[in-house]
Formats: structure tokens, sequence, C-alpha cells
């Protein structure tokens, strides 16, 4: 992605090199959004611009550059040295770890707990969104950082030791005991090979040694970013009344400064996070300290995946609109049968579309992050319902999109020297983790049925925007139908978390700085007028003043 420094030649033996769009690299990520810029402010963050355009500069810039070089040389397991030791360590090229570095030195793995102002978490997302763009691998470590500090927090005397390291802006990638390093990183352990998203049926065990101290034996299926200090993981009590599913941390090393038995069978081969690590691994009377109450493992790690899922809707809006400006710089600078490509109807009809679903995407993760950091008990309620619904959707409209980005560069974007195979292999990951479709809808009727209260709070927000749009004010009708009728049917639960998850976009943006883009997307998602493909809207918008503000020349 770099320019060369020398200037390549241009003339060749058979042919000149013209109609060729410049790399796209040296932009700001974040000056170059209006609709993230606009989110930003909306939703409280807007006293964070400044941090927000010095990393939208090194988004934009040096972390597109070194995203190519961590993916193209990904992890490897060092499970034993030469002399026949056992290490389970895993080893990574230097662009990860400058990746890794430049997310924690900007906070992107605790702004939301050091920021101490309203908007801490409006703003941090808006910072995983630029980062997501041009290097997802380092997010899930960064992710699960993050997201632990609610679940530490059930154990106070562990989270006084662990959170100064955890919340510190200094990376640090050594091996060596939690104690003497200065930044530190937490990864994930639930899901079994037994099991998968039902991880009450875990078997690892747990047995209490009568000082604090657990020892763990079983297995993880997916123990996501091994080379983390410290794991939060599921595990079954073996003994006590406390019997059953509880939560643990495991630490990569014993308090006696010896190896924790976290044996790694193997890394995953995995279609896309390929400069991540997952993996395989096995507890042979591993060390843990339980957090939280006995038997209450799952109430304990609620928060933590409640802010995973957040990230991956940021994740998956990120790649959304990664893909976006790869379309909309191609097509400025490349002709085709007589004019540039963004000057032809059609192609500007695709991209239009296109910039709808991104700018929806990013406004509803960023309303989200508003809500997930409010003490308001309505802002609570919302954030319960709306959390699993913008999960589905979002994360189920980014493989579709990056495919048609894909399609607007041609060729171009099926080769590995474009970022768009990268961002294709990526698009499906945020729909599996942290649960699949059916788990998250399953979930929003959950929520539903458990706490009226998440209803009401849902039909409170959809009414700031009635009467702003005819097509809103029908869907929101049929929605509220549709949950006094469904609300406890599993079979049309997909069916609904669409409803919910598109009346909340069209809200966000009819409200918004820019209303006449909510009204576009009224006529565009509300209408029943879009087709499989993108550029099928069988309305009359404004296609270019869409394509114009998704990505500013």
């Amino acid at each position: 992605m770099n320019p060369s420094p020398l200037r390549p030649r241009t003339t060749l033996a058979t042919h000149d090199v013209t109609n060729q769009p410049p790399p796209l690299i040296g932009y700001n990520a974040f000056t170059s959004d209006p609709a993230l810029m606009e989110a930003i402010a909306r939703e409280g963050g807007d006293w964070g611009t400044d941090r927000l355009k010095t990393y939208g500069a090194i988004a934009g810039d040096e972390l597109i550059a070194i995203g190519f070089e961590a993916n193209e040389n990904p992890p490897r397991l060092k499970t034993f040295d030469r002399f026949g030791h056992r290490l389970d360590e895993v080893e990574f090229h230097p662009a990860y770890h400058r990746s890794m570095a430049l997310a924690k030195e900007h906070g992107l793995h605790g702004l939301t707990w050091t920021g101490q102002r309203a908007g801490a978490q409006v703003i941090r997302s808006g910072l995983i969104y630029m980062h997501n763009q041009m290097e997802s691998g380092t997010m899930c470590p960064i992710t699960m950082t993050h997201a632990a500090v609610p679940a530490l927090r059930h154990a106070p005397e562990i989270a006084a030791e662990w959170l100064p390291g955890i919340l510190a802006n200094v990376y640090d990638p050594a091996c060596r005991p939690a104690a003497e390093k200065q930044g530190l990183t937490i990864g994930m352990g639930m899901t079994e090979k037994q099991g998968g998203s039902d991880v009450r049926s875990n078997t690892t065990r747990a047995t209490a040694q009568g000082d604090g101290r657990y020892t763990l034996v079983g297995h993880k299926w997916f123990f996501s970013a091994p080379m983390c200090d410290a794991f939060l993981v599921l595990a079954q009590e073996a003994t006590g009344p406390g019997d059953g599913l509880s939560c643990f941390l495991l630490p990569r090393w014993r308090r006696d400064g010896s190896r924790n038995a976290i044996q790694i069978q193997r890394l995953k081969d995995k279609l896309g996070d390929r400069s991540n690590a997952s993996s395989e691994v096995e507890f042979v009377d591993a060390e843990a300290w339980r957090i939280g109450e006995a038997g209450r493992g799952v109430p304990t790690i609620i928060e933590m995946v409640s802010q995973t899922r957040l990230d991956c809707m940021l994740g998956s809006a990120g790649l959304m609109r990664q893909a976006l400006v790869q379309a909309i710089h191609h097509c400025r600078h490349r002709d085709a049968f007589g004019t540039r490509l963004i000057e032809q109807p059609l192609m500007t009809h695709v991209l239009a579309d296109m910039a709808l679903e991104s700018e929806a995407a990013i406004a509803l993760a960023l309303r989200l992050a508003r809500a997930f950091e409010s003490d308001d008990e309505q802002e609570k309620q919302l954030a319960r319902v709306a959390t699993p619904v913008g999960k589905y959707l979002i994360c189920k409209t980014a493989p579709p999109l990056i495919n048609e980005a894909q399609e607007c560069l041609g060729g171009a974007g099926y080769v590995e020297e474009s970022i768009l195979p990268r961002l294709f292999r990526q698009s499906p990951l945020n729909s599996i983790w942290e649960g699949s479709g059916n788990v998250q809808c399953l979930d929003m009727l959950r929520a539903m049925g458990k706490s009226p209260a998440s209803i009401e709070a849902l039909q409170a927000e959809l009414a700031a925007a009635r009467g702003a749009h005819p097509a809103y004010d029908a869907h929101c009708d049929a929605l509220e139908q549709q949950l006094r009728s469904d609300a406890d049917n599993p079979v049309h639960a997909r069916r609904m978390a669409e409803a919910v998850a598109r009346a909340l976009q069209a809200r966000i943006l009819l409200t918004g700085d820019a209303p006449w883009v909510g009204e576009a997307f009224c006529a565009a998602r509300l209408t029943g007028g879009h087709g499989m493909a993108y550029g099928t809207l069988n309305t009359d918008l404004d296609f270019a003043g869409l394509v114009a503000r998704a990505f500013p020349g």
C-alpha cells in the first residue's frame, strides 16, 4: 500500500500504464467521514474530537500499511523450545505488535473506564470503528481487555491487583508474570467442543484448594488470544453448595512464578482474522481464581459479553465503511465507457445504496455506546433489547456490502494486493462471535419477556421520530402489532429483530444533523422497495449527494 520511494515506470515496452487510481493512503479516517463526526457529537463525544482526529490520521496512514504486513505474516505457535521444555507461546510479526501498541497507547482498551466523563465510551467506540477498518485482528485482544473490566469488578481484591495493568496505556508483549509488566491484556475462553454457545453444558471442572485458589481440568474449543496475560473462563464448580457454572480468572503464570498449565493444542486455521491467534487448549490443574459468586458464572460474565457484542457491531460497521471508501475512491479515479465510473448513474445508485447501509450501521452502534455508559434505567433497558438486534442486523449486512464493493473494483477487488479480500474474509466473523444470529434473536425475545420495561424503552425511543416520515410511521405501527403478536414466537424472531433494528436506525437518522439522509433511508429500507442486491431501490433519491457525503472528494 505504501507508494514506492522510487518513481515507477508508466511507459512500458508494450503499453502505457494509465487509468489507474492512486493508492488510498495518507488520509484521515475521521475528518473524511461526516457521518462519524456527526454521530460522535450527537452522542456526547464531541470533547474527544482532537483524539479522534489524531487517530484518524494514524488509521489512514500507518495502520493501513502495517495491517497488510500483520495479515501477510500470521502468528506461529511455539509449543516447545529446542531442549523439549514446554513453552506454549505464540510468536507474532512486528507489525502486529505495532498495531497493538497503537491501540493501547490511544486508549482503545480502556477509555470507557478511564475517561471519567460522559461520552468516553462513545469516543472509544469511534476509535475502535476506525481501527477495524484497517486491521481487525488486533481488536480481538483489545476488545476482551476492555470488556473484562466490569466482570473483574465482581471480585474487588482481584480487580485491585489486575486493573492498573489492564487499564494502563502500555503494550508489553513479553511473556512473563503480570507483576513484572506495566501493561496487560485479557483473553477469554467460554465455549467447548460439546456445547458451543450452550455454555451450561461445559465440562471443565474447578476444584477449590482452600486458600482462594482453584485448579481447572478440562478444555476450551475456542480460546481467544492465547498470548494474553490472563483469561476469563467458565468452569463447573466441583464441590460445595455453590455447584454450577462459575467464572474464573486464569493467569498465564502461577503465583509462585511458574508457567500455568495452559497447554495450547493448536492455533485455529481461520477464514479471516489472520493476524490474530485463536486456539484450542487443555487445562491440567491450571491455577485460577473465582470471579463473582459460585454457580453464577453466566451472570458474572454477561456484562463482558454485552461489551464484546457492541464491539462486534463496531467491527462490522468499520469493515463496511472501509469497503465503501475503497469503492468510492476507485470509481472517482477510473474511466469506463467514456466517463468516470462514479458519474455513471447505475454505479452512483449502487454506491449511494451502500452508503446508506454504512451510515445507518455506525449511527446505531454509537447510539448504543451512549446507552451503555448511561446510569439511566430507560437507557439500560434500551441497551438490553437493542444490543442483540443491532448485532444481528449490522453483522449480517457486512458480507454482502463488502462483496458489492469488490464488484465495484472488478477484478482488482478480488486480488490480495487490495484490502477488499481481507475485509470480505473478515466479514462473517462478527455474526458468529459472541452468539450467532439465532442466539441474538432469542436473546431479544428473552429480554422482552423478562423485562416489559425494555419494550417500553424501545417504544419511547422510536416515538422521538414519529411524524417525520410516513414510511417510518407505518413501519412503527406494524412493529407494535408484531411486538404484541410475536413477542413469544421464536419462529418469527429474525423478522422481528430486523424490524426493530431498522426502526432504530431510521429514528436516529431522521432526528440527526442530516434528516434528509434519514428520509432517504426510510424510502430505501422501510417501503419494501429494496431488491436482493445493492442499486435496486425503487425510488428517486439524491444518489450523488449520498455518495458525496459518504466520502468527500
